[in-house]
């Protein structure tokens, strides 16, 4: 396992900063957290001796919450870390502003490494380019929603009349512009959770840090919110990572998802990677109820155009197109309508094919599984 040197101290007042992708915003490298007083001797002995997170527990009374996580989030991406209860995702992602101090690792976003920000720059660096939602909404309840939304800006030292303009503005693009004036006990649970979505989005921040937001919420009203949400996410373009511990919520949500378990990383990758190539029977149980109807896609499943050739011979001409992304629900369909093989395209070019067997070969790995 690697092992980063010693985080730097908050108090250091250098700010460093480290030439990225241009595609990519945060950077996670090695990065562990062990919660005790004799953290780093724990660390020392995992890398020495390789103990278990059982073993760290009966030797020096430290607990592994995150253990050697590394990836990256790309600009705009929304990325879904999921796990269990205890699997170390919210742990994780509290690090990313330092509400934690990791024990080693290194963490950059949008090229500043957060871990060498002195005290000031952390406030700023919070205040400017990272925002979080949080389950319980945390609405001020003296505040009117309109200036619970606009308190970042205030503790920006934004102009009163700006940062009221603002936060109409912001409250208008989650449709609740009507309702500036109220307080939060007036407001319903989605509503308020919304003024927190709000909130967050009215600093205008790089980077948005979601704790599970809608968990609290009934399904109807959860539902509703991520499809808000998406439709947001596609206007705004922040990058965004969205911690959930509900499968079926990563897959509506994210672009890609991170599944954890005991503070470590198991795997990284789409919602159709990780279905179709789960990385071992933990995730495979993980996703074993999840419907591959809509997640699957044609590019998944067919075969190189050539190949079939070579097998089968020439496609037939009243075989049906499809681009890569068609869903298996639709392949199904195109498979009850037309018994020729059905032809998948890229970018207008013929790349492969996929007959009723291909299908129905998939069709049966998921109800196995399931």
């Amino acid at each position: 396992m690697s092992n980063s040197s010693k985080t730097t101290s908050p108090t250091t007042t250098t700010t460093s900063s480290t030439k990225a992708p241009d595609d990519v915003s945060i950077e996670i490298s090695n990065v562990w957290k062990i919660f005790g007083d004799r953290a780093d001797e724990a660390l020392a002995a995992i890398n020495e001796r390789g103990l278990s997170k059982s073993e760290v527990l009966e030797e020096f009374n430290a607990v592994v919450g995150v253990a050697d996580v590394s990836f990256n989030i790309k600009r705009g991406e929304i990325f879904c870390v999921m796990g269990l209860s205890g699997s170390g995702k919210s742990t994780l992602v509290r690090h990313f502003n330092r509400l934690l101090e990791p024990t080693a690792g290194k963490i950059v976003i949008d090229g500043v490494d957060v871990m060498s920000l002195g005290a000031k720059e952390l406030r700023d660096f919070r205040n400017e380019k990272i925002s979080m939602v949080f389950q319980n909404f945390a609405l001020m309840p003296h505040r009117s929603v309109l200036d619970n939304v606009a308190m970042p800006l205030e503790i920006r030292n934004v102009n009163k009349n700006e940062r009221l303009r603002r936060a109409a503005h912001m409250l208008k693009i989650v449709e609740l512009d009507a309702w500036g004036n109220k307080y939060a006990h007036e407001l319903s649970g989605g509503m308020q959770q919304r003024v927190g979505l709000a909130r967050a989005l009215a600093a205008d921040p790089e980077v948005l840090l979601m704790d599970e937001p809608f968990s609290a919420l009934d399904p109807l009203i959860r539902r509703q919110l991520q499809d808000e949400f998406i439709k947001l996410s596609a206007v705004l373009n922040k990058t965004t990572v969205f911690i959930t511990h509900d499968l079926d919520e990563a897959v509506r949500v994210g672009d890609r998802i991170a599944i954890m378990r005991d503070g470590r990383l198991v795997q990284v990758g789409t919602a159709e990677d990780i279905v179709m190539n789960p990385a071992d029977d933990y995730v495979a149980d993980f996703v074993a109820g999840i419907s591959r109807l809509k997640i699957v896609k044609a590019h998944a499943i067919m075969k190189p155009l050539q190949t079939y050739i070579q097998e089968n011979g020439e496609i037939p001409e009243n075989a049906p197109l499809v681009n890569e992304d068609a869903s298996l629900s639709d392949l199904i369909q195109l498979a009850i309508d037309n018994e020729a093989p059905i032809v998948v395209q890229e970018g207008g070019k013929q790349v492969g094919v996929i007959n009723r067997a291909d299908i129905l070969q998939t069709v049966i790995e998921g109800a196995e599984t399931s």
